[in-house]
């Protein structure tokens, strides 16, 4: 089987990553120390007799999510299928950040009893009549999802039930999900899973995985309490056809349902569950074999030299530049004395009556650098809190709600940002500024977001935001995020404008013809090579846990990545900045933020080769989400780069100018 066989959507069961691992972001080793929990993460005991104890139960619940396929961006409710429906069930509550992903989670007829093995045991049959139109719907709904390879997710004990199986170089690869099916194409090419088994070879056919082995691994609790836990399930996804459907033997041929096929059809679901106690997991580390058998670590240390090399580099250049150019340049200004000397002035020094002159298009600089300050605050604390292990993908959604949550809990910072950047740059409408600085980004943001979820509405999928979702999101923009933005804007507007350190002069200088390099185009579109060359390693494996639904455990990775991108942000711009000014241009205020923010057009690039040579996305629905979703990524990583680029160039230029002599 290929390697590239689809992962799990965001992962199941709780896994709190060592401290260390996260920061280190090195590969899961086989052994661990202990792990430290967060409550309701508690584990649970299990024991065959749960009459004996309190503080164990006997019946293993096990849950399914969402259905997702790499070949679609649509993720469908197991209900929406025709499988086997549990009778009753409590659901598991979502929380926000869940319902945003799309994770629907509920109740299986799946039911076990903790060490009572069950050999072939029927669950339910379902008969399509191809005659009748209902039925012929549901049945070539269900042909549709196996041509399109959509995976089950199913949960045992806030756990994975994982596939694991040989992919190249004698690798076992532990997939959280299992297709629903395969197909032979009609020239009798094998599709996806279908290649596992010689029995899978009538052309034009399908094949349903109608029967799963599920082997449950568990741990006996050596001290304290009673009972054992369970520390890994397993199972075979299998098909066959049952010759005797009320007593199935889990014999014969496999289960096919041709293209051609007319009449009646009946698929018999069926399950075997065997337990097996293992002494070597501990409860604590029971992710470890899933982890263990995703590949690319050592790409990611790759990656962190690649971007570390990119920095020293940066690093170097701005270093020579502060210390020897511009030392030497302000001991030369500040011996001037006489005004024959003052005359032969060059360089940046010239332009100090025209550096802090306000940029055109003000009023929309401040609001981008307010909403900007608002993404990059929200973004260093997710990904502090992710690396502690308080975002693992043990809480479900967990990280998701948390950025939302405090994107809207970061409206004072926005609307201070850019009150106080407005005033300085001279102007006067603060109520315009403040309104813009609430509603301009997050509407945009928020009209994309309604429009794709327009279309999942129309596909019934389950990634669709339910109406009462959507009002609460309204309701947290509207009630808190904006409040909070004013009473920041008029802190902002409150507090004198931003003293600078030179006078700006009535009549603004002329600019002299610029060289190719220092024209404002050439070098936005230098600065943001740097930058993106950091990322872009680190980039493919969080497109890779989007949209082909791998597991993204690599925190530790991303923390250092998101340091070495706001270093070369930063570095970048200040060395384009110092070349500009000894050019005489003392436009830096849009250039700067351009300059960085030009990453993102980088990002969309690499999105787009990504989609066509990386994913087997089909259908038009889903290309459309596709771009859709990645133009929201590529608006926020816009401001988010481009307020860095801004913050580090206006140090920039405040520090060399303070430090000058000016008459």
């Amino acid at each position: 089987m290929s390697a590239r066989q689809p992962a799990s959507s965001p992962p199941r069961g709780p896994r709190l990553l060592l401290l260390s691992l996260l920061l280190l972001g090195a590969a899961p080793g086989p052994r661990r120390g202990s792990a430290f929990y967060l409550p309701g993460l508690a584990p649970v005991n299990f024991c065959e007799d749960e009459k004996k104890s309190d503080e164990c139960k006997a019946e293993i619940e096990l849950f399914v999510n969402r259905l997702d396929s790499v070949e679609s961006v649509l993720p469908y409710e197991y209900t929406a299928f025709d499988f086997c429906q549990a009778s009753e069930g409590k659901r598991p509550s979502e929380n926000l950040g869940q319902v945003l992903f799309g994770e629907r989670i509920e109740p299986s007829p799946y039911k076990f009893t903790f060490n009572k093995e069950e050999t072939c045991k029927l669950v339910c049959t379902k008969t399509y009549n191809t005659e009748k139109a209902e039925d012929k719907q549901k049945l070539d709904f269900l042909k549709k999802s196996m041509l399109l390879n959509y995976q089950h997710h199913w949960i045992v004990d806030n756990m994975p039930v994982t596939w694991c199986y040989e992919v190249e170089d004698s690798q076992r690869f532990c997939n959280p999900g299992f297709p629903i099916g395969c197909y032979i194409t009609d020239k009798g090419h094998a599709k996806d899973a279908c290649v596992i088994s010689s029995e899978f070879h009538e052309r034009d056919t399908f094949y349903i995985f109608n029967h799963v082995d599920i082997k449950i691994h568990y741990h006996v609790v050596e001290t304290g309490s009673m009972g054992a836990r369970l520390v890994a399930a397993k199972l075979e996804p299998k098909s066959f056809k049952h010759t005797h459907i009320d007593k199935p033997d889990c014999s014969g041929p496999p289960m096919d349902i041709s293209n051609k096929a007319s009449g009646e059809i009946r698929i018999a679901y069926t399950y075997s569950v065997s337990f097996e106690e293992d002494k070597n997991i501990r409860w604590a580390s029971r992710w470890d074999y899933i982890l263990e058998s995703m590949p690319h670590t050592h790409i990611q240390w790759f990656s962190i030299m690649n971007s570390l090399v990119i920095v020293l580099f940066l690093s170097g250049m701005v270093a020579m530049i502060m210390l020897r150019t511009l030392h030497k340049d302000i001991a030369r200004y500040n011996q001037m004395d006489s005004t024959e000397d003052a005359q032969e002035e060059f360089g940046w020094k010239l332009v100090h009556g025209d550096i802090f002159r306000p940029p055109r298009k003000g009023m929309l600089l401040s609001v981008f650098l307010g909403s900007g300050t608002q993404i990059l605050i929200m973004t260093f604390v997710t990904l502090f809190f992710a690396c502690l292990g308080f975002l693992s993908p043990a809480n479900r959604g967990a990280l998701m709600t948390c950025a939302v949550v405090l994107w809207v809990l970061l409206g004072t910072p926005a609307g201070y940002v850019a009150a106080r950047f407005y005033k300085s740059f001279g102007g006067e409408k603060w109520k315009t500024n403040v309104l813009l600085t609430s509603f301009l980004c997050p509407g945009i943001v928020f009209a994309d977001f309604f429009i794709m979820n327009l279309i999942l509405w129309g596909e019934g999928s389950s990634a669709a935001i339910p109406f009462g979702t959507l009002v609460a999101i309204l309701a947290l923009w509207f009630c808190i995020s904006v409040p909070l933005t004013f009473i920041g804007a008029y802190f902002g507007f409150k507090k004198n404008a931003i003293e600078h350190p030179v006078r700006t002069n009535q009549i603004p200088r002329q600019i002299p013809e610029q060289s190719f390099y220092t024209k404002p185009l050439p070098g936005i579109i230098m600065g943001g090579i740097l930058p993106f060359g950091c990322i872009f390693i680190q980039l493919f494996f969080i497109l890779n846990s989007i949209w082909s639904h791998q597991m993204y455990y690599m925190f530790g990775f991303l923390f250092l990545v998101f340091i070495i991108l706001v270093i070369t942000c930063s570095e970048a711009t200040i060395l384009l900045c110092y070349f500009h000014l000894c050019a005489e241009d003392y436009h830096w205020q849009w250039r700067s933020f351009l300059t960085s923010g030009f990453t993102a057009v980088y990002f969309l690039i690499y999105a787009i080769h990504y989609f066509f040579s990386k994913l087997q996305i089909t259908g038009t629905a889903s290309t459309i989400l596709y771009f859709g979703y990645t133009m929201i990524m590529v608006l926020i990583f816009f401001l988010f780069t481009g307020t860095i680029g801004f913050f580090a160039c206006f140090w920039f230029v405040t520090k060399i100018y303070s430090v000058v002599k000016v008459d």
